[in-house]
C-alpha cells in the first residue's frame, strides 16, 4: 500500500501521524465540517484553533469516533482507515483527554487508568502487572501520581495526569487534548506543557484544542486555524503570531489587549463582612469572608473553580442562603445570617447578576430571545401595559439590544437554544448591564466565548466601570482577570488568601491559588 509522503521541516520526507482529507461533515442544514485537509507530523505538538462553531470539536469527535465523516479520507501513519468508533480509534493508537475528566471519583488512580482496558494482555498475568507498567509510563513521561490514591482526593492537574495515563495505557501515540488548562493554575499548566513535551521527545504526537493564543505560541509546532467550518491556514507556530493569528480566526483584526485608564475609585457601593455559605452537604465552601467593591473599580476574584467563588456570588445575589455574615448595599445593612435577600430585591437595590452558568441560571434556552431579555425584570412598568405585557415594547426593547450588542443573528423571536455560547452571553449580559445597576456580578463572563465576543464583552465592563459602576468579577482565567480588574482578591478553599495587585508577578498569583501560604511575603 502506498504511504502518503509530506517534506517535513527539515526538508526530508516522512509519513504524516494523521492526515484528514476532504473531509466533510453536516447536521441537518448545518455544514459543520467542509472539504477539511489536514496534515500533522509525527512527534509534533499541532494545535487547533478557532471560534465558536468553527468546526474544531466536530473534526476532532471524527478523528475519535464520535461521529462518522459523510465524506473525505482519515489516513493513520500513512494508511487509510475507518474509524466507526472510539474502540476502533483507541486500537489505531489515537487517545482523548477531554475538557472534563471522564474518571469515576471513588477508584483508584489504578482502577481508573485500567478501566475499559480488562481484556488487555497486562491485566491477563494479574493486577500486579498492570501496575509495573502504570510505574513505567510514570517514569518515562513524568506523569507521577499515586496508584492507589482516589480520584476524589486528587487535585485537578493530578486528575488530568490520570486521563493522559489511561490513552498512553491503551497504546496512544496520537494524543487529543481538549482545552487542556481550563481547570489547571498557572503553575500546573505550566507542568502540563513539560508533560506534552516530554511526550514529543518520546515521539508521541499531541494535536492541542485551545482558545488561549499564548498557550498555541508557547507549547505548539504548527497550529490550523479553521473559520466557519472550514480550515483557513496552517502555520509554522514560529512565523506566526497572535494578532495574525486572532484575525485568521474572526476574519477581522482584534484588539487583544483591554485598553482601559487607570480607575478612579469611589465610594463603597457593596461590602461583605464575615460571610460564611455552608452547602447542603453540611460543607463550608465560603469561610469568613470579607471585601468591599467601590463605585468606579472592578474587584477580581481569581482562583480555580470549585474553590467558593460561585457559591460567594450566588450568595451576594440573593440565589443562596449565608450561615452568617453581612451584606451592605444600597444604603441597607442585611444581616445575612438571620434572613436572605431574594433575587428581586437585590435587583431593586440595583445589583445585576450575570451567573456563571448562563444555560442553567442565564437563560431559559426554550425561550425566545426577546422573553430573555426581560427575564428578571418583566414586571418593570416599561414592560406592562396595564394587566398585560406590552409584548410589541419587548420586542422592539429586544430588538434595540440586538443591534448594540451585535447579537446574531439579529432575531428577537428566535429560541435563545438557537444562538452561539458567545451571542447567548451578549444576551445576558445586555439584560444586565442595560438595567444600568450601581454593581454588577460577573461570572465567568467569557466562558466558552470566542475572541470577538471576548473583545466585545471586556469593553463593555470597562465602560460600566469607567461610567461610575462598582463590579466584582470572577473568572478562572487569570489573563481576563489580570487584564479586567484594578484589584486581585484570591480565593482558595473557601477564602480569600491574598490581595495582590493585577500586575502582580503570575507565579505569585498561581502559588496563591493553589494555596500555598505566604506566597510572594
Amino acid at each position: 500500500m502506498n504511504k502518503a509522503l509530506h517534506t517535513n521541516e527539515l526538508g526530508t520526507s516522512a509519513v504524516p501521524a494523521i492526515e484528514l482529507r476532504k473531509i466533510n461533515k453536516r447536521f441537518g442544514p448545518v455544514h459543520a465540517n467542509k472539504d477539511i485537509d489536514l496534515v500533522v507530523a509525527k512527534g509534533s505538538i499541532h494545535g487547533i484553533i478557532g471560534e465558536n462553531g468553527a468546526g474544531k470539536s466536530t473534526l476532532m469527535s471524527i478523528l475519535y469516533g464520535f461521529y462518522e465523516a459523510d465524506e473525505g479520507d482519515i489516513l493513520v501513519n500513512g494508511s487509510p482507515v475507518r474509524i466507526s468508533d472510539s474502540k476502533t480509534a483507541i486500537a489505531l493508537g489515537i487517545g482523548m483527554v477531554h475538557q472534563h475528566f471522564m474518571l469515576v471519583d471513588n477508584f483508584s488512580v489504578l482502577e481508573n487508568v485500567i478501566l475499559g482496558a480488562e481484556d488487555s494482555g497486562f491485566l491477563a498475568s494479574g493486577i500486579s502487572r498492570a501496575r509495573t507498567e502504570l510505574k513505567r509510563l510514570e517514569d518515562e513521561y513524568e506523569l507521577r501520581v499515586d496508584p492507589d490514591a482516589l480520584i476524589q482526593d486528587l487535585p485537578v492537574g493530578l486528575q488530568q495526569r490520570v486521563e493522559i495515563l489511561k490513552a498512553l495505557y491503551r497504546g496512544a501515540d496520537v494524543l487529543i487534548l481538549d482545552e487542556p488548562t481550563g481547570v489547571l493554575t498557572p503553575a500546573e499548566a505550566d507542568h502540563l506543557f513539560k508533560i506534552l513535551n516530554v511526550l514529543k521527545d518520546q515521539g508521541k504526537t499531541v494535536l492541542l484544542i485551545t482558545h488561549k493564543l499564548r498557550e498555541i505560541m508557547a507549547i505548539t509546532d504548527k497550529v490550523s486555524v479553521m473559520r466557519r467550518g472550514e480550515m483557513v491556514a496552517t502555520r509554522q507556530t514560529a512565523e506566526t503570531n497572535m494578532s495574525e493569528l486572532a484575525e485568521l480566526m474572526v476574519g477581522r483584526s482584534v484588539l487583544l489587549n483591554v485598553e482601559k485608564q487607570p480607575a478612579k475609585p469611589r465610594d463603597t457601593v457593596l461590602a461583605v463582612e464575615g460571610l460564611t455559605v455552608t452547602d447542603t452537604r453540611g460543607v463550608e465552601t465560603v469561610k469568613n469572608v470579607s471585601l468591599e467593591v467601590k463605585a468606579g473599580e472592578i474587584v477580581g476574584i481569581a482562583g480555580v473553580s470549585g474553590n467558593g467563588q460561585t457559591e460567594l456570588l450566588e450568595t451576594i445575589a440573593g440565589i443562596r442562603s449565608a450561615t452568617s455574615g453581612t451584606l451592605h448595599i444600597a444604603g441597607e445593612t442585611i444581616d445575612l445570617g438571620t434572613r436572605t435577600p431574594n433575587p428581586a430585591e437585590m435587583r431593586q437595590k440595583s445589583l445585576g447578576h450575570v451567573p456563571e452558568d448562563r444555560h442553567r441560571m442565564g437563560l431559559v434556552t426554550r425561550f425566545a430571545e426577546y422573553e430573555n431579555a426581560i427575564l428578571g425584570y418583566h414586571n418593570d412598568p416599561q414592560y406592562s401595559n396595564g394587566l398585560f405585557l406590552d409584548i410589541a415594547g419587548i420586542k422592539a426593547a429586544a430588538m434595540a439590544e440586538i443591534e448594540k450588542y451585535d447579537i446574531r443573528p439579529p432575531n428577537p423571536i428566535l429560541k435563545t437554544a438557537n444562538f452561539s455560547g458567545g451571542n447567548q452571553q451578549k444576551i445576558v449580559l445586555a439584560r444586565e448591564i442595560e438595567r444600568d445597576p450601581t454593581v454588577l456580578l460577573v461570572g465567568q463572563p467569557t466562558r466558552g466565548v470566542d475572541i470577538g465576543a471576548i473583545e466585545f464583552i471586556h469593553k463593555r465592563l470597562i465602560e460600566m466601570r469607567d461610567a461610575g459602576k462598582g463590579i466584582l468579577l470572577v473568572s478562572v482565567e487569570l489573563d481576563e482577570i489580570r487584564a479586567l480588574a484594578d484589584r486581585v482578591l484570591v480565593m482558595f478553599d473557601g477564602r480569600i488568601v491574598g490581595e495582590r495587585a493585577p500586575d502582580a508577578d503570575e507565579r505569585e498569583l498561581g502559588l496563591l491559588m493553589a494555596g500555598v501560604e505566604g506566597a510572594g511575603a
